[in-house]
Parts: C-alpha cells; sequence; structure tokens
C-alpha cells in the first residue's frame, strides 16, 4: 500500500468553496483521501486514480466543504477494520491533526464498522463516496419526488449505521428490566421509527408517481417527438440544454448541478418542434441505493426518441466515463431492443487543442453511429447537432399528406393536436390540404379518420399463363 499526492488543492479549486459552518463558525474544514485497490486500476477502461482524484474532490466541492488537501492511497488488499493499512491510518491521522482537518471523505464505499474505527482513529468525522453523493442529492433536489427519493435512500443508508449514533449509551445485556442497559432498546426504537418513516415515504411516492403518469399520458398525446439529454455529471448538458432550447436552467461547473428532469419545446431546422429533457448526470460506481433516485430521469430516456449522449471531451479519461454511462443504462435495462437511436454529443471542443481537434474529426468520420462535435459553450456545431436529431426524428416517423373538408373543423384540430403539420395549404373550395408527420402508433387511427391518408394499394400480381 502507497501513499501519494498529498498537497494543498489549487486556487481553482479552493475558489469553488463557499461557506457551510464548521466548528469555528467557518467553512468546514475537509480532507479527501482517494483509495483505490490495485486490481480495479488494472480493470479495462478502468479511470486513472488521478482522475479519480479529482472527481473525488469535485464531489466534495460540490457541497462547499473547504478542502485542506488530498491523498492518493493505493491498496493492495483492503482491511476488513478500517479499510487502509495500519500505517496509513497513522499517517493520515498525523495530517488530520495538523491540519486541523473536521471531516475527511473517502472515495470508497465503507462498511459502517471501517466507518466508526476510523472516526475512532482520526478524532472526526468520515463520510464515504455513497453518503457524500446522498448529501449532494438531497442539497440539489428540487421536485417533490426528488426529494421524497433522496430521502429514502438516506434513509436507507442510515439504517445500518444507527449503532453509530448511540456509542455512548451502555448496549443491552441479557435479562430483564432493569439488568438491561438502554442502549440496544434506544437502536432498536430508531430503526423502527426510520422503517415507519421509510414505508411513508414509499406511499407518497407512489401517489406522486401516479400524478406524474397521468402528466407524461397527456404529454405522449402532444405530437412532437421527446428528445432527452443524458451523460456523466458535469459534460455540459445543461449548458447545452439552455443553448438549445434558451433557458436558465442552472448550469455551473459541479458535478451534480442538475438533479431533476426538466422539459422545454425547442425549433428543429426546418420548423419541425420537438421536446428536450435536462436529465441528472450518471457517475461511476453510482450506489445501489440511488437507483431509484433516477426512476424519473430514466423514465424520460426509454421514453425519448432520440438521446443526446452528451461527453466532455476535454477530460483525459472521457473515453472512460462514457464506458460509465453505458454500463448504467444496461444495468437499467435500457440497452439492447430498447436502446434508443442515439447521437454521440463530442462536447467542450472549445476547451482542446486544435490538434486534438483534428484527430477527433478523423475518429469521427470512422465512427459507425452519429457522432456531433460541439462547444454548448460558443454553440459551435449546434446546428450541424439539430440537423442530424431532426434525421433521426424524420426516420423514425412516416409523412402523409390529407385534404380535410372546411365543414371539418374536429378533423382539423385533431391533425394539429397528434401530428406535426409540417405544411398547410389552403384549396379553393375551402378545405386544407396538410402534409403530416407522425409516429407509427398514429397511423392507424390517421387512416380510420382519413382514408385519403392510407398509402395506395398495390395491384395484385397476375400469375403468368401457361
Amino acid at each position: 500500500m502507497q501513499g501519494k499526492v498529498w498537497g494543498p488543492l489549487s486556487e481553482a479549486d479552493s475558489s469553488k468553496s463557499l461557506t457551510p459552518e464548521g466548528k469555528s463558525g467557518s467553512r468546514t474544514r475537509a480532507l479527501v483521501v482517494g483509495a483505490y485497490a490495485t486490481r480495479d486500476l488494472r480493470e479495462t477502461h478502468a479511470r486513472a486514480p488521478a482522475a479519480r482524484l479529482d472527481e473525488a474532490k469535485g464531489l466534495a466541492l460540490a457541497i462547499d466543504l473547504d478542502l485542506c488537501g488530498a491523498i492518493l492511497v493505493s491498496l493492495s488488499e483492503v482491511r476488513p477494520a478500517t479499510y487502509l493499512g495500519k500505517g496509513k491510518v497513522e499517517e493520515i491521522g498525523e495530517t488530520v491533526k495538523a491540519e486541523e482537518v473536521e471531516l475527511v471523505s473517502m472515495d470508497c464505499a465503507l462498511s459502517p464498522v471501517q466507518q466508526r474505527n476510523l472516526e475512532k482513529a482520526w478524532g472526526c468525522k468520515v463520510i464515504d463516496r455513497t453518503g457524500l453523493i446522498l448529501e449532494i442529492f438531497g442539497r440539489r433536489a428540487r421536485t417533490k419526488e426528488g426529494a421524497l427519493q433522496v430521502e429514502l435512500a438516506h434513509l436507507e443508508y442510515q439504517k445500518s449505521r444507527l449503532v453509530r449514533s448511540w456509542t455512548h449509551l451502555e448496549r443491552q445485556r441479557g435479562g430483564f428490566g432493569f439488568l438491561g442497559g438502554p442502549g440496544e432498546t434506544q437502536i432498536e426504537t430508531d430503526r423502527r421509527l426510520i422503517e415507519e418513516r421509510m414505508r411513508r415515504i414509499e406511499q407518497d411516492l407512489d401517489k406522486v408517481m401516479r400524478t406524474r403518469g397521468l402528466h407524461r399520458k397527456t404529454r405522449r398525446d402532444v405530437p412532437y417527438p421527446v428528445v432527452a439529454l443524458v451523460g456523466y455529471t458535469n459534460a455540459g448538458k445543461s449548458t447545452l440544454f439552455n443553448r438549445l432550447a434558451g433557458a436558465g436552467v442552472f448550469a455551473e461547473n459541479l458535478l451534480f448541478a442538475t438533479l431533476d428532469p426538466t422539459l422545454r419545446q425547442i425549433r428543429l431546422p426546418h420548423g419541425a418542434k420537438a421536446l428536450l429533457s435536462d436529465t441528472v448526470g450518471f457517475i461511476s460506481d453510482l450506489p445501489t441505493m440511488l437507483i431509484s433516485a433516477f426512476r424519473a430521469t430514466l423514465e424520460e430516456v426509454a421514453l425519448a426518441d432520440v438521446v443526446l449522449h452528451v461527453r466532455d471531451i476535454s477530460q483525459p479519461d472521457w473515453e472512460a466515463q462514457g464506458k460509465d454511462v453505458e454500463k448504467i443504462l444496461d444495468e437499467l435495462g435500457l440497452s439492447g431492443e430498447k436502446r434508443k437511436p442515439t447521437i454521440e454529443v463530442w462536447n467542450k471542443i472549445d476547451a482542446i487543442a486544435p490538434e486534438q481537434l483534428e484527430a477527433l474529426r478523423l475518429e469521427r468520420a470512422e465512427n459507425d453511429a452519429p457522432v456531433a462535435l460541439v462547444s454548448a459553450m460558443t454553440g459551435e456545431g449546434v446546428e450541424r447537432l439539430l440537423a442530424e436529431t431532426e434525421r433521426l426524428l424524420a426516420a423514425g416517423r412516416e409523412t402523409r399528406e390529407i385534404t380535410i373538408a372546411a365543414a371539418d373543423g374536429e378533423g382539423l384540430a385533431w391533425a394539429y393536436a397528434h401530428a406535426e403539420v409540417l405544411r398547410r395549404e389552403s384549396l379553393p373550395d375551402g378545405a386544407q390540404r396538410l402534409l403530416l408527420r407522425l409516429p407509427p402508433a398514429r397511423i392507424g387511427e390517421l387512416e380510420r379518420r382519413f382514408p385519403q391518408g392510407a398509402p395506395p394499394k398495390r395491384a395484385p400480381r397476375r400469375g403468368r399463363v401457361a
């Protein structure tokens, strides 16, 4: 086991820190420890340790901690009691004392025992990757469903760690009445209260989901196709969303700046309209208990007609980040036959060197899947992205021409409510000739309402006379 890369953060990192209150009323002083097993670092597409440590610092900065440094640790094996070896625990303990650290963020998943032992050894609060992501979600969730999902995940996480809150109480001994200590009884009471709260949250979530299901059904009746943005956290999805939709969605250089799905209408190059959905960013090693917190996002992706996978090509490990996103989508059943037509959006071309950009252009030419090189910040490449999006949307829809009688106001209203009207022409008798584009699911209803909208039937082939 080796330790390396201890030192203060750069001015750029420190400038992002805001001010949650610590013991002295100022910002909480925190230390990030990236502890990665050697075997994990040898995996295919595994992210470089330095990149993983940078991401861990970004997660800590996302809840406004005052970071005083970071330590990268390479582990030959994970110790059951403290995760780290004895020597490294002592070394970090000296740093914690010297820097007056109040919180250590471990970029790994700690068991309750490991977390408790490290807190005892270092004399400060210790939080693991799951707890840190839960904290970020708790601060950023804005919708009722998002807040309930995060609280449910947080309670599930806390339930296994209740013993930590009651170490000052005597644990229960055998026997009855005064022979038993109060500690275990208090823990059991808290566990029961947590389970009751979880049941209430699940009931509230069922109500919210039913309401959202009605809203989504209403939206499906609207003729506009849906385009969903997905990608690794901080890949620039919200900036691209604002660029495409002219919206004012919160977009910052922070991990998980967006948590709740947002919908806006956009106009495609030839005048057609679509709904654009901005979603929460994915991240590697996503805690299992947080999968349900992505439910709203995933439903938007599952129902989308086209998916834009936004990737930050200015990151050294952008290919590994893309694999992480694909892995999460696969785990959630959004691959294979359920996979939507996808455009890979290679974002932040303004942040890379010209020779790297030229290499990416050559790589794009050899890529089988649709790829768009863009800068969401400057707008470069956005028009080509919209044109490619329109092409994919049109490929999954059919175009039909119909004529509606002047007196058929109901038919005209149906056409506008359930199809895209690409062209409208008034005829001398007052009738309206419309060129429509609509999804395959609507074709049957269109042909029932407007028989002339059905494609002409081919005459049967005559057999050859002997």
